[in-house]
Protein backbone atom coordinates (compact mmCIF):
# COMPACT_ATOMS: atom_id res chain seq x y z
CA UNK A 1 0.00 0.00 0.00
CA UNK A 2 1.12 3.52 -0.73
CA UNK A 3 1.33 6.23 1.93
CA UNK A 4 -1.64 7.96 0.27
CA UNK A 5 -3.76 4.79 0.51
CA UNK A 6 -2.85 4.33 4.19
CA UNK A 7 -3.55 7.99 4.87
CA UNK A 8 -6.91 7.79 3.06
CA UNK A 9 -7.87 4.65 4.94
CA UNK A 10 -6.92 6.23 8.27
CA UNK A 11 -8.91 9.36 7.44
CA UNK A 12 -11.99 7.29 6.53
CA UNK A 13 -11.73 5.22 9.72
CA UNK A 14 -11.29 8.35 11.84
CA UNK A 15 -14.29 9.98 10.13
CA UNK A 16 -16.39 6.84 10.64
CA UNK A 17 -15.62 6.97 14.36
CA UNK A 18 -16.51 10.69 14.61
CA UNK A 19 -19.73 10.15 12.61
CA UNK A 20 -20.69 7.22 14.85
CA UNK A 21 -19.95 9.28 17.96
CA UNK A 22 -22.25 12.05 16.74
CA UNK A 23 -25.05 9.58 16.03
CA UNK A 24 -24.68 7.56 19.23
CA UNK A 25 -24.02 10.46 21.61
CA UNK A 26 -26.75 12.53 19.97
CA UNK A 27 -29.23 9.89 21.06
CA UNK A 28 -27.55 8.99 24.37
CA UNK A 29 -24.89 11.39 25.71
CA UNK A 30 -23.89 8.78 28.32
CA UNK A 31 -23.12 6.09 25.71
CA UNK A 32 -19.88 4.19 26.18
CA UNK A 33 -16.88 4.22 23.88
CA UNK A 34 -17.73 0.57 23.21
CA UNK A 35 -21.14 1.63 21.89
CA UNK A 36 -19.45 4.16 19.63
CA UNK A 37 -16.89 1.62 18.40
CA UNK A 38 -19.68 -0.84 17.58
CA UNK A 39 -21.62 1.81 15.68
CA UNK A 40 -18.47 2.71 13.72
CA UNK A 41 -17.91 -0.99 13.00
CA UNK A 42 -14.44 -0.92 14.59
CA UNK A 43 -13.01 -2.53 17.70
CA UNK A 44 -12.40 -0.60 20.89
CA UNK A 45 -8.67 -0.97 20.33
CA UNK A 46 -8.99 0.72 16.96
CA UNK A 47 -11.07 3.52 18.48
CA UNK A 48 -8.38 4.05 21.14
CA UNK A 49 -5.65 4.19 18.48
CA UNK A 50 -7.43 7.22 17.01
CA UNK A 51 -8.73 8.71 20.26
CA UNK A 52 -6.82 7.71 23.39
CA UNK A 53 -9.37 9.30 25.71
CA UNK A 54 -13.06 10.14 25.54
CA UNK A 55 -12.07 13.82 25.76
CA UNK A 56 -10.01 13.46 22.56
CA UNK A 57 -13.02 12.04 20.74
CA UNK A 58 -15.25 14.82 22.06
CA UNK A 59 -12.75 17.42 20.84
CA UNK A 60 -12.92 15.88 17.35
CA UNK A 61 -16.72 15.81 17.54
CA UNK A 62 -16.72 19.49 18.51
CA UNK A 63 -14.53 20.37 15.53
CA UNK A 64 -16.81 18.35 13.23
CA UNK A 65 -19.84 20.12 14.71
CA UNK A 66 -18.37 23.54 13.96
CA UNK A 67 -17.55 22.46 10.38
CA UNK A 68 -21.02 20.99 9.73
CA UNK A 69 -22.78 24.04 11.15
CA UNK A 70 -20.66 26.30 8.96
CA UNK A 71 -21.46 24.19 5.85
CA UNK A 72 -25.19 24.17 6.65
CA UNK A 73 -25.18 27.92 7.21
CA UNK A 74 -23.38 28.50 3.89
CA UNK A 75 -25.82 26.19 2.07
CA UNK A 76 -28.76 28.16 3.51
CA UNK A 77 -27.67 31.24 1.53
CA UNK A 78 -28.92 33.51 4.30
CA UNK A 79 -27.79 36.66 2.47
CA UNK A 80 -30.38 36.06 -0.27
CA UNK A 81 -34.02 37.16 -0.17
CA UNK A 82 -35.88 38.44 2.84
CA UNK A 83 -34.70 37.93 6.40
CA UNK A 84 -37.55 35.50 7.05
CA UNK A 85 -36.73 33.45 3.94
CA UNK A 86 -33.12 33.21 5.15
CA UNK A 87 -34.28 31.96 8.56
CA UNK A 88 -36.51 29.44 6.80
CA UNK A 89 -33.64 28.09 4.68
CA UNK A 90 -31.46 27.90 7.78
CA UNK A 91 -34.13 25.76 9.49
CA UNK A 92 -34.20 23.45 6.47
CA UNK A 93 -30.43 22.99 6.47
CA UNK A 94 -30.19 22.57 10.25
CA UNK A 95 -33.02 20.02 10.28
CA UNK A 96 -30.69 17.55 8.59
CA UNK A 97 -28.19 17.94 11.45
CA UNK A 98 -30.58 16.33 13.96
CA UNK A 99 -28.20 14.04 15.87
CA UNK A 100 -25.44 16.63 15.84
CA UNK A 101 -27.61 19.46 17.15
CA UNK A 102 -29.21 17.16 19.73
CA UNK A 103 -25.70 16.42 20.96
CA UNK A 104 -24.81 20.12 21.04
CA UNK A 105 -27.99 20.84 23.03
CA UNK A 106 -27.05 18.19 25.60
CA UNK A 107 -23.30 18.99 25.58
CA UNK A 108 -23.02 22.70 24.70
CA UNK A 109 -19.39 22.85 25.79
CA UNK A 110 -18.48 20.85 22.66
CA UNK A 111 -18.68 24.03 20.59
CA UNK A 112 -18.37 26.70 23.24
CA UNK A 113 -14.69 27.61 22.87
CA UNK A 114 -14.65 30.94 21.04
CA UNK A 115 -10.86 30.72 20.54
CA UNK A 116 -11.41 27.57 18.49
CA UNK A 117 -13.96 29.26 16.24
CA UNK A 118 -16.73 27.33 17.96
CA UNK A 119 -20.44 27.89 18.09
CA UNK A 120 -21.06 30.41 20.85
CA UNK A 121 -24.63 31.55 20.36
CA UNK A 122 -26.13 34.30 18.25
CA UNK A 123 -23.37 35.11 15.80
CA UNK A 124 -23.10 38.40 13.89
CA UNK A 125 -24.39 36.86 10.64
CA UNK A 126 -27.57 35.61 12.31
CA UNK A 127 -28.06 38.97 13.99
CA UNK A 128 -27.63 40.69 10.61
CA UNK A 129 -30.13 38.27 9.05
CA UNK A 130 -32.77 39.10 11.66
CA UNK A 131 -32.07 42.83 11.44
CA UNK A 132 -32.50 42.61 7.65
CA UNK A 133 -35.85 40.91 8.30
CA UNK A 134 -36.80 43.79 10.59
CA UNK A 135 -35.96 46.29 7.86
CA UNK A 136 -37.67 44.40 5.02
CA UNK A 137 -40.80 43.77 7.11
CA UNK A 138 -40.58 39.97 7.07
CA UNK A 139 -39.60 39.54 10.76
CA UNK A 140 -41.42 41.18 13.65
CA UNK A 141 -39.20 44.08 14.77
CA UNK A 142 -40.22 43.41 18.39
CA UNK A 143 -38.27 40.13 18.29
CA UNK A 144 -34.53 40.46 18.99
CA UNK A 145 -32.11 38.16 17.16
CA UNK A 146 -31.42 36.07 20.27
CA UNK A 147 -35.14 35.40 20.65
CA UNK A 148 -35.53 34.42 17.00
CA UNK A 149 -32.58 32.07 17.34
CA UNK A 150 -34.18 30.50 20.43
CA UNK A 151 -37.38 29.97 18.44
CA UNK A 152 -35.42 28.22 15.68
CA UNK A 153 -33.53 25.94 18.11
CA UNK A 154 -36.62 25.10 20.16
CA UNK A 155 -38.67 24.22 17.09
CA UNK A 156 -35.90 22.07 15.64
CA UNK A 157 -35.59 20.26 18.96
CA UNK A 158 -39.37 19.82 19.15
CA UNK A 159 -39.36 18.51 15.59
CA UNK A 160 -36.70 15.89 16.26
CA UNK A 161 -38.52 14.77 19.41
CA UNK A 162 -41.81 14.57 17.50
CA UNK A 163 -40.13 12.60 14.72
CA UNK A 164 -38.74 10.08 17.23
CA UNK A 165 -41.98 9.79 19.23
CA UNK A 166 -44.51 9.57 16.43
CA UNK A 167 -42.68 8.11 13.47
CA UNK A 168 -44.05 10.91 11.29
CA UNK A 169 -42.23 11.44 8.02
CA UNK A 170 -39.25 13.78 7.95
CA UNK A 171 -41.01 15.79 5.26
CA UNK A 172 -44.08 16.31 7.46
CA UNK A 173 -42.05 17.22 10.53
CA UNK A 174 -39.99 19.75 8.58
CA UNK A 175 -43.23 21.24 7.21
CA UNK A 176 -44.53 21.64 10.78
CA UNK A 177 -41.28 23.26 11.94
CA UNK A 178 -41.27 25.74 9.07
CA UNK A 179 -44.94 26.61 9.56
CA UNK A 180 -44.37 27.23 13.26
CA UNK A 181 -41.22 29.31 12.79
CA UNK A 182 -42.80 31.31 9.95
CA UNK A 183 -45.80 32.13 12.14
CA UNK A 184 -43.73 32.91 15.21
CA UNK A 185 -41.40 35.42 13.57
CA UNK A 186 -43.76 37.06 11.07
CA UNK A 187 -44.29 40.78 11.38
CA UNK A 188 -47.68 41.65 12.85
CA UNK A 189 -49.89 44.38 11.46
CA UNK A 190 -50.24 47.28 13.89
Amino acid sequence: MTDAQVSGSRARTRQAIVDAAIEVLGRNPAASLGDIAAAADVGRTTLHRYFAERADLLTAVGAEAVARLARATAQARTAEGTGASGVRRLCQEYFDLGDLLSLIFSEPELCADPTAGGFTGCDPEFTALVERGHRDGSIDPELPAGWVQSIVWSQLYAGWAYLAETGASRHEVLRLILRTVDGAIAARPD
